[in-house]
């Protein structure tokens, strides 16, 4: 395992900061899982023939642990250069002597517990790398085609239905569907359901033009058909009208009877005579395709096997490593079974009269992940843990675990509850070996809890390499060196999702200031069926619980239409790219990594996401407004102390309203980061500082900032509530956007002392902003009025674009604005605000404009030109009427607002009282000496 998995499991007490990472990390899927165990097929595909050949098996793993390891480092400088944070100078490596140790013990126990063992089954069996595969080491693309075929077997007893079916017979055969037909030579039985109805139906004579056939595209019809007068086949009842269609033959329906009536009937088996049975199968024989009766082949399949177990039937796979037939398969011998094993199957039947129609089948095959070809069904001795065993104890741990999304719980409990005993075993030469030795002769297998220790301890010394250069006697203990001569070492691997599902005893329970289980797993939507699973697994049957608290997964990542990325499209958008930018910068500029992770946190997670240019131009608008937020904060503050703040008691109520709204996004922000719901943190962000902050407060407080008077109350008071702002922002958005943060964090202008004393030089010592309750206890009359101003605010800024429109006015400060309402107790309060003792309260500042007046009516000459008017419902019930003048007296030079008594100061005739009393009040510049 690489250094990414550092960030993708976390023990206890991990920040809010590292939740964040750990999900940065799994939406950017830029790295595989296991990159040892993935890096075989392009490490072998880089060597020539002859150097394969050469190969021996510590060769190989050394070439593939020098692979792993350089893109180890590889993926880590990239990892860090998206700012993912990791303890990246200690990573946890699947190929590390310590890991390997840790999974050879949690195999042991397994072991021990009796929920280890060896069996014929038949497995995901990849020819293409000679192995057994787990079903999360498949994947299943898009346009597989298989040739499909239907069949017929030649029904010769029934010993319960004799006087049923007597007329029926020679010609009486058992119809079956099959997408493998290369499977029929293992063949054992034919399985019907018990409950569905079935029917004898005669093909009536006479051919079929082709051209009638559903759908007739490359099928083939059997010359079973051209050769028989009578034939009568058995398929289930409900079928019937479809398979007419499919074959273009008219079948007429002699009989009917139940599935359970079948049962113990027997056919010929079509190849090599065999007298083979009909037998009850499950609920996996349905009507909706086929013929409602399924060709069992208990080498070949899942639940086959099941049913063969219950009727003993023959375990048949006459196919090698190779996929190819063996001399088993008689005439079909060293034939590839994918290819023209097939193809001779097909033909056999066809030419001995048991072959009805083929045709090609398009549909869903599981396919080898690494080398991308498919792979088969095939019965081999394996090692299997017993999932059976701990079932229903790994479902109830389950229970126990947090699911982000909720979904998740019934996804893995269905995967889970449906599994078939987990094969662990992998027939290679890299990963970690299976600790077993069998009898030379008798090939009984020897592994216990002393043998399995003693690996153990070797491993945790000299790696797993040991297991291949050291001799059997040196690998077991001292109390089986006589007997050493008489055994043979193992040559299976482990299965690579046993090798991950290890992590949590070997980093968790190994690691000092970490325990079990971990806060936190997450991964791809793919993995309730891999790593989730297979952790699950391990730990429930060696722990009895759960080895996570929590498990948070991901969609993936599409192309901004929609689309699978791929190379073969090219619409692959690289990381790298998007940070650093590509060739051509005008058509793809380097964002930085801070963009790429602020379009991480903003899309919902949980399903599928797309990228591209457009979306990702966008995020780097928001972007820049947030930044742009931060400089105006930083500018505003540099000559600032915390010596300066004005108390909390003291500040004008909208700095009071301008704090409580911040605590409270402090606040969503917080429960957005516990409860993983990292979209909601970006919303909450964005709309905070578009809206609340640069459309009004920053607006707003230009005036007090730049007019008021360095030293004044009002610059003071503001910059106390902009330092609050600074300091709460940049904590919140440092998990997303670190650098960003820390940048912000190197210009503070003033020196930043956590609560314990101590200075933070870095943005990440300076600990989660402390919810202050004084914040939000902002009366609720107050929060309701502020309401309503902001909702007023926004009705005279429409009207008062309007008058700029009627060019009545230019800027907003030319204008006086008259309000009216009937609500006496609302107009009070506006009254109030338009005289308040607080400057920056009243409702000038608020509207920008150079005066406001309240009308206790409509009945007077304010109201006579309506020319620039409007009226609007506060909160859907108070109406307020809206007026628009020009406003009175002249205007200051100095801060450009209109009032009566500018020109009233001989010393400064354009100034506005407020302003002289700013001027006057400035200690007079120093003269320059004149010599």
């Amino acid at each position: 395992m690489h250094e990414a998995e550092n960030v993708k499991m976390k023990g206890k007490n991990g920040t809010l900061g590292e939740k964040l990472e750990l999900l940065q990390v799994c939406l950017f899927e830029l790295a595989n899982l296991f990159l040892l165990i993935r890096t075989k097929i392009p490490l072998l595909q880089s060597l020539d023939e002859v150097t394969r050949k050469e190969l021996t098996p510590l060769k190989l793993r050394k070439k593939a642990a020098k692979f792993a390891t350089a893109t180890v480092k590889a993926q880590m400088a990239s990892f860090r250069r998206y700012g993912v944070w990791g303890d990246w100078d200690h990573p946890y490596l699947t190929l590390d002597p310590e890991y390997e140790a840790a999974q050879i013990e949690v195999f042991g126990k397994m072991a021990i517990q009796g929920f280890i063992y060896r069996g014929r089954k038949p497995v995901h069996w990849s020819p293409s790398s000679r192995t057994a595969l787990a079903e999360a080491e498949l994947e299943y693309p898009e346009g597989h085609v298989s040739n499909s075929m239907y069949a017929i077997f030649k029904l010769v007893n029934a010993p319960n239905l004799c006087n049923l079916l007597e007329e029926f017979f020679p010609n009486l055969c058992l119809a079956i569907w099959t997408t493998t037909p290369w499977t029929i030579p293992a063949n054992a039985a034919v399985a019907v359901n018990p409950k569905l109805q079935y029917a004898i139906v005669e093909v009536q004579s006479g051919s079929t033009d082709s051209s009638t056939l559903s759908g007739n595209a490359k099928k083939k019809l059997g010359n079973v058909f051209e050769e028989y007068e009578k034939l009568f086949f058995i398929v289930a009842l409900d079928l019937v009208p479809t398979l007419e269609a499919k074959w273009g033959k008219k079948l007429l329906i002699k009989k009917k009877l139940l599935g359970s009536d079948l049962e113990n009937c027997s056919y010929v088996h079509p190849i090599d005579g065999r007298d083979c049975p009909v037998v009850i199968g499950g609920d996996y024989i349905t009507t909706e395709s086929g013929t409602g009766l399924v060709h069992t082949a208990p080498g070949h399949g899942q639940e086959d096997y099941v049913t063969g177990l219950k009727y003993g039937l023959p375990i048949l796979s006459p196919v090698d490593d190779d996929g190819k037939f063996t001399e088993e398969a008689a005439q079909f011998n060293g034939l590839d079974v994918l290819g023209d094993g097939n193809i001779a199957v097909i033909e056999y039947l066809d030419k001995h009269l048991s072959m009805l129609m083929v045709e090609p089948y398009k549909h869903k095959y599981p396919y080898d992940w690494r080398t991308k070809k498919p792979t088969i069904f095939r019965a081999t001795e394996q090692w299997f843990a017993s999932v059976e065993g701990f079932r229903n104890a790994a479902i109830d741990a389950i229970s126990q675990v947090t699911w982000i999304p909720s979904q998740g719980e019934k996804r893995i409990i269905a995967m889970t509850s449906s599994r078939s005993d987990w094969c662990i075993s992998r027939q290679r030469t890299w990963g970690v070996p299976i600790p077993v030795f069998y009898h030379v002769e008798t090939k009984e297998p020897l592994m216990n809890e002393e043998t399995i220790d003693h690996v153990k301890s070797i491993i945790s010394q000299k790696g797993s390499d040991a297991w291949w250069y050291m001799t059997v006697e040196e690998l077991l203990p001292d109390t089986y060196h006589d007997k050493a001569s008489d055994y043979e070492k193992g040559t299976d691997t482990m299965d690579v999702w046993f090798d991950s599902g290890s992590s949590w005893a070997a980093v968790l329970e190994k690691r000092n200031g970490l325990s079990s289980p971990a806060d936190l797993y997450l991964e791809g939507t793919d993995q309730h069926r891999g790593w989730f699973q297979s952790s699950l697994l391990t730990s429930v049957a060696t722990k009895g619980r759960a080895p996570y608290s929590a498990v948070v997964t991901h969609g993936f990542v599409l192309d901004e239409r929609g689309f699978k990325m791929s190379k073969s499209l090219g619409n692959v958008v690289d990381p790298v790219t998007i940070i650093e930018g590509g060739k051509n910068k005008v058509e793809s500029p380097p964002y930085g990594a801070d963009v790429l992770r602020l379009w991480a946190s903003s899309i919902d997670y949980t399903g599928d996401v797309m990228i591209g240019h457009q979306v990702l131009r966008q995020m780097s608008d928001i972007y820049r407004k947030l930044r742009g937020t931060l400089r105006f904060l930083l500018a505003n503050l540099h000559d600032w102390k915390v010596d300066y703040v004005v108390p909390y008691h003291e500040l004008p109520k909208i700095d009071q309203h301008a704090l409580f709204q911040l605590e409270n996004v402090v606040k969503n922000i917080k429960e957005g980061y516990e409860q993983y719901q990292f979209f909601k943190i970006f919303q909450i962000i964005q709309r905070f500082v578009i809206v609340d902050l640069s459309n009004f407060y920053f607006d707003v407080a230009k005036d007090r900032l730049y007019v008021g008077g360095t030293t004044s109350f009002t610059r003071r008071s503001c910059q106390s509530v902009l330092a609050e702002h600074l300091l709460s922002l940049v904590k919140v958005v440092a998990p997303i956007l670190p650098h960003l943060a820390e940048d912000v964090w190197q210009h503070l202008p003033f020196q930043y002392t956590n609560e314990e004393g101590q200075i933070a030089k870095f943005v990440f010592e300076s600990r989660w902003p402390i919810i202050k309750e004084r914040y939000l206890a902002f009366p609720v009359e107050e929060v309701n009025f502020w309401g309503k101003i902001l909702e007023l605010r926004t009705e005279v800024n429409k009207v008062l674009e309007v008058a700029r429109s009627g060019k009545l006015i230019g800027s907003s400060l030319e204008a006086k604005v008259y309000l009216h309402t009937s609500d006496d107790t609302l107009a009070a309060r506006l009254t109030e605000a338009c005289k308040s003792e607080t400057d920056a309260d009243t409702l000038p500042r608020i509207f920008i404009t150079s005066q406001v007046e309240v009308l206790p009516s409509l009945e007077n000459e304010h109201t006579e030109d309506a020319s620039y008017t409007g009226e609007f419902l506060i909160g859907g019930k108070d109406r307020v009427w809206i007026r628009v003048t020009r406003a009175a007296g002249s205007k200051c030079e100095r801060c450009w607002n209109f009032s009566p008594q500018v020109g009233s100061f001989d010393e400064h005739p354009s100034l506005c009282s407020r302003c002289y009393n700013v001027v006057a009040g400035q200690p007079e510049p120093a003269l320059a000496a004149v010599s």
